[in-house]
Parts: C-alpha cells; sequence; structure tokens
C-alpha cells in the first residue's frame, strides 16, 4: 500500500513556514517596556472594523479574537489581535 507524501508534505511545509517566521520574528524582537495606556486603549476597542473621519483625517481600528487549534489533536491558542490606524493629511502651502 502506497504512503501518500502530497499531504504529508504541504502539512510540512505549513507548518515549516510558520516555525521560520516565529523564529525570525523571535530573533528580531527587541526587548521594551509595554506602555499601559496603549495596552487599556486597545483592550478597550470594540470586535470588528470601525472606520471613522474628522477634518483632516481618518481613523481605523479593528479587533479580533479567536481560539486556533494547532492540529487535529494539539493545543489551542487564544488570539486576541487588535489594531490601531490613523491617516492625516494636510496641506502645506
Amino acid at each position: 500500500m502506497a504512503i501518500p507524501f502530497t499531504p504529508i508534505a504541504a502539512a510540512a511545509l505549513r507548518y515549516g513556514a510558520v516555525a521560520a517566521l516565529a523564529y525570525a520574528a523571535a530573533r528580531r524582537a527587541r526587548p521594551r517596556r509595554i506602555d499601559p495606556a496603549a495596552e487599556a486603549a486597545m483592550d478597550r476597542l470594540p470586535d470588528g472594523i470601525v472606520v471613522g473621519h474628522a477634518p483632516q483625517q481618518m481613523t481605523t481600528t479593528a479587533r479580533w479574537r479567536g481560539i486556533l487549534p494547532l492540529g487535529l489533536d494539539g493545543p489551542r491558542m487564544e488570539v486576541d489581535l487588535s489594531l490601531l490606524a490613523r491617516l492625516r493629511l494636510r496641506r502645506i502651502a
């Protein structure tokens, strides 16, 4: 009976790519102080995407919280992803 190597290779490539990205990010990261005000602001963000505008600027906030399983019987990871963005335009004469 032949062993189907294609699904095994695809899974190995996927996990290898994730591991390589995590390793590269960990190597580039520098220890840094966490700003409590910024953490509190991100904790107050509503789930979903919110886009707003004011004179001469546009703001966007996004938050996604979820649980990701790592494999069929593997551990589960809770993910809390927050994004704050501001685009400010000024005319310079």
